[in-house]
């Protein structure tokens, strides 16, 4: 179809990545996530890290994306597709959403897009399917995490908040990315931080820990990390991050209910600090947040 890539150009994507020009002395950041998409939550950040702190920012996606076609009736008419039928759907859209989050990614500043091509076979919150090995090629993703930790030497790995709420792949991504990190046995292990998109008008998420995952609790004692996307500057107030997050999630014309519910009305994104983490690295989080904070277009203090 026309608005697609060429296809070949994704099966080097597979094995390798994709890769954007960069070159950086910020901070080295790979970010682990389900679907593509799911990165919207923490696109200011990736964004500001990129091009306000000049540094490397990479993404390694778990699922094809073949199974986000429930609120896909735009995107049905824009690509001329009947996306909402499940067989069409699973047949173009992990091409379909490998260009959205290559688009995605220009936005953000991204280096690389690891694909791992795991199935995005249905909703549910049940992780187990999915970590036990039953449904994703675990010790593929597995060796693949570990090589890429080992080459690249990333400062900080980010991952989504694994709450009770969240998708089993969701869940699965975090658990992988944890464990990964947990491996890892170079002299600089990466902190890994969960981050989560929060409205002013509600409250956080009340997360410790996911219940038969111990590898996921928070540190007790550690802050929260904030960054403010809904600040308002220049010229009579009238600009703010939140229009970055519109770019991104603009990218995904496949998708419906996130542009719709969630994203624009995101004013923070709030980043918690694993236990696994060691409580010495605290303070490079709050260092790299008290950096995003000041960077660019500061907000007032």
């Amino acid at each position: 179809m026309s608005l697609m890539k060429p296809i070949a150009i994704f099966f080097s994507l597979l094995l390798i990545g994709f890769t954007f020009p960069a070159s950086s002395q910020g901070p080295k950041v790979l970010v682990v996530t389900a679907h593509p998409d799911d990165e919207t939550g923490f696109s200011v950040s990736l964004f500001k890290i990129t091009h306000e702190l000049k540094g490397i920012v990479d993404m390694a996606v778990m699922t094809d994306g073949g199974g986000g076609f429930a609120d896909s009736q735009l995107g049905a008419m824009y690509y001329g597709l009947n996306l909402t039928d499940s067989l069409v759907a699973r047949t173009h859209l992990p091409l379909i959403r490998k260009q959205e989050i290559l688009d995605a990614a220009k936005i953000m500043g991204l280096r690389n897009i690891y694909f791992m091509e795991q199935p995005d076979d249905w909703y549910t919150l049940d992780p187990k399917p999915y970590i036990s090995g039953k449904n994703w090629d675990i010790p593929f993703v597995e060796k693949r995490l570990d090589l890429i930790l080992a080459e690249r030497q990333y400062d900080f790995v980010i991952t989504m908040l694994p709450h009770a709420g969240q998708h089993g792949h969701h869940k699965t991504a975090v658990l992988l990315a944890l464990r990964a990190v947990q491996r890892y046995k170079g002299p600089h292990k990466p902190i890994i931080i969960a981050g989560s998109p929060l409205s002013a008008n509600a409250k956080p998420v009340d997360f410790s820990m996911l219940d038969g995952f111990p590898e996921t609790k928070i540190k007790a004692n550690a802050p929260t990390f904030t960054l403010n996307r809904a600040f308002r500057f220049k010229e009579n107030d009238k600009v703010s991050y939140k229009i970055v997050a519109d770019w991104v999630i603009a990218a995904y014309k496949s998708q419906g209910a996130i542009q719709e519910n969630g994203i624009h009305k995101t004013d923070f994104e709030v980043y918690r600090y694993f236990d696994m983490n060691d409580a010495q690295g605290i303070q490079s989080v709050q260092d790299l947040f008290q950096q995003l904070a000041n960077s660019g277009f500061a907000a007032p203090r």
